[in-house]
């Protein structure tokens, strides 16, 4: 077991990045991701939003060299990206404002203060949205593909990206549509 919390095996694996939009795949040799329970599950909610504490998760332990390299291409990009254009802040800029400290909500607040504070309607329409991605949307295929490379074909309960990403990293997926 890494200190991370994380158990590897030494088999190569093909990772393709950024939810879509950058197709170029990654070949990680001898080291496959297993599982990583440092992170939060997208559905955690830090001021009504879910996957913003996630994305708080992801930059803390990249600062803290914790980060495992399976997750750093999509650093910036994919749900990250999402979440920062839905707040109309800067990714660099939020990752430079986790490293100086601060709570979950403190953060969240100063993203506000930078670049928009949606309304509930605005939040509601968000973790709806950001909740049933890969489920009959354009990123539907990349969930598929992520399955069949976890192994994970026959879970037929993973029908999004948020139960996806539970699921690899040994959480219980849910069912939520």
């Amino acid at each position: 077991m890494q200190p991370w919390g994380m158990s590897i095996s030494l088999r190569p694996v093909l990772i393709m990045p950024c939810d879509g939009l950058d197709t170029r795949p990654i070949i990680i040799h001898n080291r496959v991701m297993e599982k990583y329970s440092g992170l939060r599950s997208p559905y955690v909610k830090t001021g009504g939003l879910v996957y913003f504490a996630r994305m708080l998760d992801k930059i803390r332990a990249m600062a803290k060299g914790e980060l495992p390299v399976e997750y750093r291409a999509n650093l910036g990009h994919g749900f990250d990206a999402n979440c920062c254009h839905f707040l109309r802040v800067d990714y660099e800029k939020v990752a430079e404002r986790v490293k100086q400290g601060g709570s979950d909500e403190e953060i969240l607040h100063w993203c506000f203060d930078q670049g928009r504070r949606p309304s509930d309607e605005d939040t509601f329409v968000w973790n709806e949205f950001l909740r049933k991605r890969g489920w009959n949307d354009e990123i539907a295929e990349i969930l598929k593909r992520r399955k069949k490379e976890s192994g994970m074909t026959d879970r037929s309960e993973i029908e999004t990206m948020f139960a996806y990403i539970d699921a690899d990293e040994g959480r219980t997926a849910r069912r939520e549509l």
